[in-house]
């Protein structure tokens, strides 16, 4: 009887060879016979493809075709006969296994719920009466015994057999009694029985096998022995828990074992034999010694071999001797296996992928040292738990640590094992009990590091406990964290490990849920695999990638926080895997991460972050030569080498120059430099600190300076070998020394030294063009003014000799200096060309001075001629002729004079309004005074046109000697004061009454209406911007709640626009200034000009009356200081009644715009030009409490409209004389 796993159907074999499925009510569905003449559903089809005899039968040859099938062979004699059932997963079908009556021998049948028969197995010879359907579906497990060996084969859902693996058993050994399969079909158990042997009872066996990378790995043999009470009864797995299994044994003995997957590997770093791995395959250990090789599964480095099946390996976590290894087998016996001390090869150790025919392994490998008996407890009762002996730890100090049952199922014992002394003669030593330490508690997972030598068990309720091993007594205490609570997982944790982070040591705890704890805390819940490598731990994700993270300066809550937010997609923290990657293993002293993909293949990744630290440190080292290969071949930037460590890069250049060793990869690193720093940029550090000190030569570039003193080092350590890495130095500085390089080469072809190590002039050229475009690089040749090097360098380039060498011909048949000067500027170096020019002679001149008026090198071309000299007059000449042009007459008038041409500077002084210099030209000149006077009375009319009455009248009066004239001068300009001592200096009273008091009466009549319309306008403005106010006032109140004020979304999208308010939603101004940004710069400020319109309605009205009304009160500020003057004047001349009411009005102006600036700019609207509402410091909080307040003011892109004017109450200009 045959539940289905959904267990709605129930299926019956009776005695009368039939099948009865029913429901789980018992109540029958069908009836069908067992043996079936019938394939099934699932026959296969004939193609017609002809005969087997025609058909191809690969290497079995033609005759394959006529060899006649065997017979298939009857079940064996301990077959009971009886039909095994078994069901598909999902409960759609049922495989039957039966003793065929015809043949003897057993076949498969698979049916669907209804007891249609599917399909029928091919015949199988020898196949065994154990069957299981693999829960995921695809295969059907069962045994066959063939004439050499015992196997496991695979069936398919349509018959056929796919795949195989053998029992580690001789034929006719032992009996499979079942198969059966987990729940997540990654674990296949085997329940095993020796044959019958006379008067001895039959040894029992449980093996678990797992398949990775095709291949079958026994992982766990489980011995039961051969007493009565320990026969087993009955084997099941765990249909919640899918690697928990229940056993039953004949003495009501139940065993119940959880099962996890764990990586045996090295742990330390200061060894040589660091990064192994050993996997457990039955009676082997296939070890990888990833820091030579990365060999695929199920290959390796070599393995293993002991004469029981393996079930536990160790290795040392003494980090010197991280490459030993303990092996537990499946008989309580542990055999050492150590490097270095034996020179004789152990033959239990044998080569594998490494060892081919022809290849030298390079590995060394261990020997097996000692095999120790362990012996816990005195009963010898432990053949009734197998693998009584579970989590075997190697400590630093040769002693063992072994986790055993206690007297109660809830209970363990902690036992410390230590070797005692050997025994002669004596095939196996024996490991002593130093101590047992009952634990309260079932023990589920230990760990020891080989940094802080700690020991941590979990137990079963996910307490933790730390064994003090190396105490003179040996004791377990809790974990307890830093603020003194103890530590204690949430969940169960199928790996653990201890690590320091941030100086504090801690336990990581990982769920086979993805939950990952640090002391309890919970960090992550998306973590695959997690592995510490020195400060670095590094975890894998659901998300299909691999980060890293320094631990040496992070606390828990930014390692909870790292591992919550995606990192930045260029950080070096995290990188891209193969999904469902796990992490094997990380190779101390070098940069691999070794994943396994989920089928069983590796795949080896260089993770930036691991890849960084480790260059860090050989740079700390100066080891350049490691970091410089590592760089090269993961391509990391090559700018690091100087970055790291500026202040040591440039102390040890010698050293790294002789360390690289080559001038390829020297050459690499000039070509790579950039004045970028990486370590701020592209590689910033992990833990927040640098080692990089700031470089003592600020002022001077990172590429010039690194390229100088590498230069400086490699020239003298050996310029001849590293020649081409000095040409590139000079190359490669910015600007470029492509005139000393071509130099070099040049001296290179010059040096007659027969050396085999130098560099051929030839080679240096062909290199320097490789750095160098060929034309750029002739055009440089050609300014050394070396034809030699011209024609070689032109040798090398795709131009045409009909070109160039007509042109070198014409000129080396020049004068060394016209010829130095056609070369200058064929090549525009016209400051050059002037040099060698001038040194061509007088009859040059003329062709000296065409140019500089070409190319306007006038300064450069004064230089090169002494001041006295006719050449230096005709440039002045010609650049004061230039700058006169420029409409530049001072400094025109400045050359002309400097060279002596007085008349051209008189006129440009004239050009310029400096008088005071025209009439010293004129002076130089010799005028005569009739002539003076002219000139005098020519440049006061002009003066008088730029408003200048006052430099007018001085002309008029030195130079004119027309006192009058000069008096109606200052009149015009209000000059009173001036004007008046002038009439008293020369005696001319009667200007007084003829000029002077008309003048100033009629200017306090001009004053008064300027202030009166002043006052009107204000007063006219002022009101209007009431009124204003108060309209847009009503609208934000009449708006709705949600609708923003002065803020539409039109006016954000506007460059230009500054003020929007409630009116302008339909108004034409909102739409039109949208518009505006794209207009020309000539429009825009048309734009912005009538955007301050006082017409009525505009919205933006206010900003106009604002910007009248401040225009207004600066106008009036502006006449205080000429009132004043002009009120001094009229008391001394009598006009009290004038100045009294002149005095009065702008008093009562003033005392207007006074009281009236506080209500035109109030508080409010000041604050808002200082923190504007809505400017770029403002929230979305302080916008809304702005328009809850009524706040809302116009933002504009003048905020000095928002700022009043102000008052200037130090200036006295009252008399107080005329006070009533």
């Amino acid at each position: 009887m045959s539940w289905s796993p959904d267990q709605e159907l129930v299926l019956l074999v009776t005695g009368q060879q039939t099948l009865i499925m029913m429901t789980r009510d018992f109540e029958p569905i069908t009836e069908k016979q067992i043996h079936q003449d019938e394939f099934g559903e699932g026959k296969f089809v004939a193609l017609g493809w002809g005969k087997k005899e025609t058909q191809f039968h690969g290497s079995e040859g033609k005759q394959a075709a006529h060899r006649k099938q065997t017979e298939v062979s009857p079940t064996s004699a301990w077959d009971d006969s009886r039909p095994r059932v078994t069901w598909r997963g999902d409960g759609q079908f049922v495989a039957v296994s039966a003793v065929c009556p015809e043949t003897g021998a057993r076949k498969v049948r698979v049916w669907n719920r209804e007891l249609v028969l599917q399909s029928t197995s091919e015949p199988v010879s020898g196949l065994e009466q154990a069957l299981s359907w693999k829960p995921s579906g695809n295969l059907i497990a069962s045994t066959q015994e063939k004439p050499n060996r015992h196997d496991v084969v695979f069936l398919e859902k349509n018959g056929l057999l796919h795949g195989e693996f053998t029992l580690p058993f001789r034929k006719g050994q032992v009996k499979v009694n079942e198969l059966l399969w987990n729940a997540d079909s990654t674990i296949l158990a085997i329940w095993l029985e020796d044959l019958k042997v006379e008067n001895s009872n039959a040894n029992s066996y449980v093996q678990l096998w797992t398949t990775g990378n095709y291949h079958w790995y026994l992982k766990q043999s489980l011995h039961f022995g051969s007493m009565e009470e320990n026969r087993l009864v009955s084997l099941l797995w765990d249909r919640e828990n899918p690697y928990r299994l229940h056993v039953l044994c004949q003495g009501w003995h139940y065993l119940s074992y959880d099962w996890h997957w764990t990586t045996d590997h090295g742990m330390g770093e200061n060894s040589q034999h660091v990064a192994n791995v050993a996997v457990i395959d039955g009676d082997k250990v296939l070890v990888t010694a990833f820091q030579y090789a990365v060999v695929p599964p199920p290959m390796c480095t070599y393995e293993l071999q002991l004469r029981q099946a393996v079930n536990q390996v160790a290795f040392h976590t003494d980090p010197k001797h991280s490459g030993d290894m303990a092996v537990l087998d499946a008989y309580n016996k542990i055999h050492v296996y150590r490097y270095g001390q034996s020179t004789v090869n152990d033959p239990t150790v044998k080569f594998g992928a490494v060892g081919g025919n022809g290849f030298k392994a390079a590995v060394e490998t261990p020997y097996l040292d000692k095999t120790y008996r362990v012996d816990v407890g005195g009963d010898n009762n432990e053949a009734m738990s197998p693998l009584g002996l579970r989590f075997l730890t190697w400590l630093p100090d040769d002693s063992f640590l072994v986790v055993g049952q206690g007297r109660d199922a809830t209970q363990s014992v902690l036992h410390h094992l230590t070797a005692v002394s050997h025994v002669a003669e004596a095939e196996e030593e024996h490991l002593d009990l130093r101590l047992s330490v009952p634990v309260d508690g079932e023990v589920i997972s230990l760990c020891c590091s080989p940094v802080t030598k700690t020991v941590a068990l979990q137990l079963a309720d996910r307490q933790i406990l730390k064994y003090l091993w190396e105490a003179p007594t040996p004791v377990l205490e809790p974990w307890w964290t830093s603020n003194g609570s103890a530590v204690q997982f949430p969940y169960p944790c199928m790996q653990t490990s201890i690590t320091r982070i941030n100086g504090e040591e801690m336990i990581l705890g990982l769920t086979d849920r993805c939950r990952f704890f640090v002391n309890g805390i919970e960090v992550a819940s998306n973590i695959t695999s997690f592995a510490t490598y020195n400060e670095f731990l590094l975890v894998t994700t659901n998300s299909h990638t691999c980060q890293c993270f320094c631990l040496k300066n992070i606390s828990v809550k930014d390692l909870q926080a790292g591992l919550s937010s995606a990192a930045a997609p260029n950080s070096e923290t995290l990188r891209k895997v193969e999904r469902g990657s796990r992490i094997i293993t990380v190779v101390p002293q070098d940069t691999k991460v070794v994943l396994q993909m989920p089928r069983g293949n590796l795949e080896t990744v260089h993770h930036r972050a691991l890849v960084l630290a480790q260059v860090r440190k050989w740079l700390d080292r100066l080891m350049f030569r490691e970091a410089f290969q590592c760089m090269r071949k993961l391509r990391i930037n090559l700018n690091l080498l100087y970055d790291h460590n500026p202040k040591v890069f440039l102390e040890n250049t010698e050293t790294f120059i002789r360390q690289i060793d080559s001038v390829n990869y020297i050459n690499l690193f000039f070509t790579e430099l950039k004045e970028e720093d990486f370590t701020k940029s592209m590689y910033p550090s992990l833990n927040g600190s640098s080692n990089g000190q700031s470089c003592q030569h600020p002022v001077q570039k990172k590429v010039n300076l690194v390229c100088d003193v590498m230069r400086v080092a490699m020239e003298h350590i050996d310029p001849q070998k590293y020649c081409l890495s000095i040409l590139t130095a000079h190359v490669k500085k910015s600007p470029p020394e492509l005139e000393i390089a071509l130099q070099k080469v040049h001296d290179l072809r010059e040096n007659t030294t027969l050396d085999v190590n130098a560099v051929s002039a030839e080679e240096a050229l062909k290199y320097l063009l490789f750095l160098v475009d060929v034309n750029e690089l002739y055009d440089y040749s050609l300014g050394t003014y070396d034809f030699d090097l011209v024609v070689m360098v032109a040798e090398k380039s795709q131009k045409d000799p009909k070109e160039y060498l007509p042109f070198l011909n014409t000129l080396r048949k020049m004068e060394t200096n016209y010829q130095r000067y056609t070369i200058d500027r064929h090549l525009k170096r016209y400051t050059k060309a002037l040099g060698h020019l001038s040194k061509c002679g007088p009859e040059h001149f003329s062709e000296f001075l065409n140019l500089v008026k070409d190319q306007n090198q006038y300064c450069e071309a004064l230089k090169l001629y002494p001041a006295s000299t006719q050449e230096y007059k005709d440039i002045s000449d010609a650049y004061g002729e230039y700058l006169i042009q420029k409409q530049l007459y001072e400094q025109a008038a400045l050359i002309f004079a400097r060279a002596g041409f007085f008349a051209k500077a008189l006129d440009a002084f004239q050009n310029s309004g400096s008088w005071q210099q025209a009439l010293c030209m004129a002076s130089q000149l010799g005028y005569t005074k009739d002539k003076l006077s002219s000139l005098a009375r020519s440049m006061a009319g002009k003066l008088v046109e730029q408003r200048k009455h006052a430099e007018a009248a001085i002309l008029m009066e030195q130079y004119t000697q027309d006192y009058e004239e000069a008096v109606l001068l200052l009149l015009e300009g209000a000059l009173w004061e001036e004007a008046l001592r002038l009439i008293h200096k020369y005696g001319r009273l009667d200007i007084l009454e003829t000029n002077f008091k008309p003048a100033i009466l009629e200017a306090q009549k001009s004053q008064l209406i300027f202030l009166d319309t002043q006052r009107t306008a204000f007063l006219r403005c002022k009101s209007r911007l009431q009124v204003v106010r108060e309209l847009k006032e009503k609208a934000c109140e009449s708006r709705q709640d949600y609708e923003m004020p002065n803020c539409p979304e039109l006016d954000l999208l506007s460059e230009t626009s500054s003020v929007v308010t409630a009116s302008d939603m339909n108004s034409k101004y909102s739409h039109s200034n949208s518009r505006i940004s794209a207009r020309s710069s000539k429009n825009r400020r048309k734009a912005e000009r009538k955007r301050y319109s006082l017409k009525e309605g505009n919205p933006f009205e206010d900003m106009a009356l604002l910007e009248v009304l401040g225009e207004n009160v600066r106008a009036v500020e502006t006449v205080k200081g000429e009132i004043h003057i002009l009120l001094k004047q009229l008391v001394l001349f009598g006009y009290d009644e004038q100045a009294g009411a002149l005095q009065r009005v702008l008093e009562e102006v003033l005392q207007l715009m006074e009281t009236s600036i506080p209500e035109i700019w109030t508080p409010d609207l000041q604050q808002s030009s200082v923190n504007p509402v809505l400017g770029p410091n403002s929230t979305a909080n302080s916008i809304m409490a702005a328009y809850q307040k009524k706040m809302m003011t116009p933002v504009v892109q003048d905020p000095e409209l928002l700022i009043p004017p102000k008052l200037n109450k130090n200036l006295q200009w009252k008399l107080h004389l005329l006070q009533y």
